[in-house]
């Protein structure tokens, strides 16, 4: 929705511009564009920078629904920093690990491998898991392989947000 909906009252004169805001523009939100969002790229430990490379997302929010996406593509002078990586969402969740999304990691020169995101804990970003759901799997700089120019992330989540 585009806005909270209107609390009416009784004896209230309904108009249309009234009716055009609250059913018809509501009615719309559904069906509205995606919204861009520029996602940021993090380390545990250290963060990766992104040089070159590409890092976009955007997203569709229903009520409290949001579907978001983030693309990372790195280039030759992208670094990849250490620890697990996590990517912002564009509005906070109501709570952690309750939604899950898929991603696509892939290796420019080796394939690809496919894995499941999450939101972590802090409700405000997701992180990705290749294999098993353990720290050991997460997506970094080395797992599921060592990272170069042209290797790409794909993310796709969705999840309740906070408001």
């Amino acid at each position: 929705m585009t806005f909270a909906p209107r609390t009416w009252v009784v004896g209230e004169v309904v108009t249309a511009a009234l009716l055009n805001q609250e059913v018809r523009d509501q009615f719309n939100s559904f069906f509205g564009a995606w919204t861009s969002y520029t996602p940021t790229w993090a380390g545990a430990t250290t963060n990766p920078t992104l040089g070159n490379g590409t890092l976009t997302g955007r997203y569709m929010k229903v009520g409290r629904t949001v579907t978001a996406e983030i693309k990372l593509t790195t280039g030759s002078t992208s670094t990849y920093g250490s620890g697990i990586w996590r990517w912002s969402l564009p509005a906070a969740a109501a709570s952690a690990h309750d939604a899950v999304g898929t991603a696509f990691v892939g290796d420019a020169s080796a394939g690809y491998s496919i894995g499941v995101a999450y939101v972590s804990a802090s409700n405000t970003d997701v992180t990705v898991y290749v294999g098993s759901p353990t720290a050991g799997a997460a997506v970094s700089g080395s797992h599921p392989q060592t990272f170069a120019a042209g290797d790409r992330v794909w993310i796709t989540v969705q999840y309740e947000a906070a408001s």
